[in-house]
């Protein structure tokens, strides 16, 4: 790694040359790291904007799941079925699948081996459970904070092989080479000193970015990601990176004050959903109002706990999906403020005495007799069963217990993302997307896949680095010359900011128009009208926002960066909406799309909830995305299938030993 200072039209940026740059903090970018170290390449550092900020370290569930192939008991499993359920989630790679399912022990046994405390029985079996889209138990969990004891782990790994970190560079531009081709550097915006006018911008002239970013949060309003994670996708669309089912991400009911995902036992003890007036008066139970048979409604109540996120095919019929679309219909519509009631029972299952569980399904039922947990309150159940659940919410200041819990549908996890191949490399050359921001899920994906695609992207990606990519970065001279005009740009917008600071900044309100649109309109409730629209105003916006915004010091700059890279997302993903519907797309994965000739969940709900379930004709391919000129435009190609791979030991022993494996 060498430094040194660069002057461009008198301004003035430190310049780092290295061979890779890992961009992100979070559990894929550390375990990036991490093996570029063990496989040879030392000439590395990770940058971040907060080296605690980001999803993996601030965020989890009532038992967080990591997903993995059977490692217990006489359960028949094998790297091609778990890699058939991933393929089968729809508009997922086959090869990729495939990778997921054979790196998926080896990536699991590491996390082991440096500290992650995964259970294990006496004879050292990784006992498994049953997840969401999952037919086997390949799910296991370390508890609610699964993916932070994961980062922390692999951040240790990280400093203890002495990789530099620059930690508070946030990325303001992702540079290419002239044609486009390939990534070759990056513009950071130091946040540590925006007021230094010698130190507020530095370069990074690297062969390779591994982009471990995390998922767009920044662009909703309701989210379950942790305020400290923004994401950083559209930089990479900017740059000329494809996007991949773009349409494709998951929502659910959470808690707004604490943001955290409501599954699990969470719903399993069987809260109340109260709702009030935006004063706190007012309560009714609003579920009773649409549930004729209280016992249907107990049980969709049960069984949102492991069917968390919100699927269209779970609304008719009284499902537990359709307790999503209350929740959102009482806030929406109607304008009121909607809670879980840990401290007392559902008022038609004896709210005031003992909980009448005879109008359990024989499911909901036989789950809490097996869990001794035929009693008390939904409090009550929750500490005899999960008591970490209610400990998590009192390190925040929340006791479940007493106190109503504020709630709302949230945006959770992106399927989607930027384009990879099965090495995770971007069609941007030297370009690797790992974890949430690659778009490896598809449509629907087992619960607890994501972390584990997120080690197996981050270890493919050091695998070809390493093996592949090992040349010297460009030069100053060299790297200016190819990337000269982005960087004038993109500092150009800061610049003249600072030029002309203003005693109130707007950056917030931006970012809060930005979520608030996306939420309405982009989010698990859905038109082609009302997306493209909301596209169309992204765009304006963007080409808009050095005239729209102000700052009040050069401390907002981070704040007005980041809406560029949201406007640009925000544009894409709505986009991508509504080019879905436009080509006859239905209700599908997490959302649900109007339809004027579909059927409402229920009698008396609004016309927009009229939806028709998608006939899966499109769940073989992938919408592509490309963001040039201003503009953007999509492909759809047909996914391939998983590979037949060479399994014959001689054959692929030689082809190993001829280094032609990793190509």
């Amino acid at each position: 790694m060498t430094h040194e200072t660069v002057q461009l039209d008198g301004v003035y940026m430190e310049f780092h040359a290295l061979n890779t740059v890992v961009v992100g903090s979070g559990a894929a970018g550390f375990n990036a790291a991490d093996r570029l170290h063990t496989f040879g390449q030392r000439d590395i550092a990770l940058v971040t904007e907060g080296l605690h900020k980001g999803t993996s370290r601030n965020t989890g569930s009532d038992k967080q799941t990591y997903y993995k192939l059977t490692l217990a008991g006489g359960t028949a499993d094998s790297v091609a079925e778990m890699a058939k359920t991933l393929f089968e989630g729809g508009s997922v790679e086959g090869s990729v699948a495939l990778a997921e399912a054979a790196l998926s022990a080896r990536c699991f046994y590491r996390l082991a081996d440096i500290g992650v405390p995964f259970p294990h029985n006496a004879y050292g079996e990784y006992i498994g459970y049953k997840t969401d889209h999952d037919p086997r138990q390949r799910a296991t969990s370390a508890g609610p904070l699964t993916s932070k004891f994961m980062t922390e782990k692999l951040e240790a790994q990280v400093v203890q092989k002495g990789i530099q970190i620059f930690d508070g560079y946030q990325v303001i531009a992702v540079l290419t080479d002239v044609a486009r081709e390939k990534s070759v550097g990056l513009l950071t915006l130091n946040v540590n000193a925006p007021d230094n006018a010698a130190k507020r911008f530095a370069l990074f002239s690297c062969t390779n970015i591994v982009y471990a970013v995390g998922g767009p949060a920044g662009i909703y309003q309701r989210s379950v990601y942790p305020e400290s994670q923004t994401g950083a996708i559209g930089l990479a669309f900017e740059a000329g990176a494809r996007g991949k089912n773009l349409t494709e991400s998951q929502y659910g009911v959470a808690s707004i004050k604490f943001r955290w995902n409501l599954s699990g036992t969470y719903q399993q003890v069987l809260p109340r959903y109260v709702s009030t007036d935006a004063n706190g008066k007012d309560e009714r139970e609003f579920l009773l109002e649409w549930f004729a048979d209280k016992g249907k409604m107990l049980d969709a109540v049960f069984l949102k706990g492991y069917q968390w996120p919100f699927d269209p095919r779970k609304v008719y019929g009284y499902g537990s999906s359709l307790i999503d679309v209350l929740v959102y219909h009482e806030m929406i519509n109607n304008g009121r403020r909607v809670f879980l009631d840990y401290a007392k029972n559902p008022s038609c299952c004896g709210e005031n005495g003992p909980p009448d569980f005879s109008l359990l399904g024989k499911e909901a039922y036989e789950y809490l007799e097996k869990s001794n947990a035929l009693f008390g309150t939904p409090a009550e159940r929750l500490a005899h069963m999960n008591q970490p659940a209610i400990d998590l919410y009192k390190a925040h200041g929340i006791d479940i217990t007493k106190e109503y819990l504020e709630i709302a549908m949230c945006a959770q996890h992106n399927n989607g993302g930027l384009y990879g191949n099965a090495w995770w490399e971007s069609n941007l050359k030297h370009f690797f997307p790992v974890g949430e921001v690659n778009g490896s899920h598809g449509v629907y994906r087992p619960g607890g896949s994501a972390l584990n695609a997120g080690q197996v992207g981050s270890l493919r990606a050091a695998q070809y680095i390493a093996a592949r990519y090992t040349e010297s970065p460009l030069n100053a001279e060299d790297f200016l010359r190819e990337t000269k005009d982005r960087i004038q740009e993109t500092a150009a917008f800061g610049l003249r900011l600072l030029e002309n600071i203003q005693p109130n900044g707007n950056a917030l309100e931006i970012r809060e128009q930005i979520g608030v649109a996306t939420t309405r309109h982009g989010a698990h409730i859905r038109s082609e009208q009302t997306a493209r629209e909301t596209a169309e105003q992204a765009k304006r916006m963007l080409t808009a926002l050095p005239s729209l915004t102000r700052v009040g010091s050069a401390e907002e700059l981070p704040l007005a960066y980041q809406n560029r890279d949201l406007l640009i997302t925000q544009y894409m993903y709505l986009s991508a909406i509504a080019d879905y519907i436009e080509q006859g797309g239905q209700s599908r994965g997490s959302y649900l799309v109007y339809d004027p000739n579909g059927m409402p969940p229920l009698k008396g709900l609004p016309e927009e909830f009229k939806f028709t379930i998608d006939d899966g004709t499109r769940s073989e391919k992938i919408q592509e995305a490309v963001f040039a000129d201003g503009t953007c435009a999509f492909e759809w190609k047909r996914a391939g299938k998983i590979p037949d791979a060479e399994d014959w030991f001689e054959t692929v022993w030689n082809a190993y030993m001829r280094d032609e494996i990793i190509r």
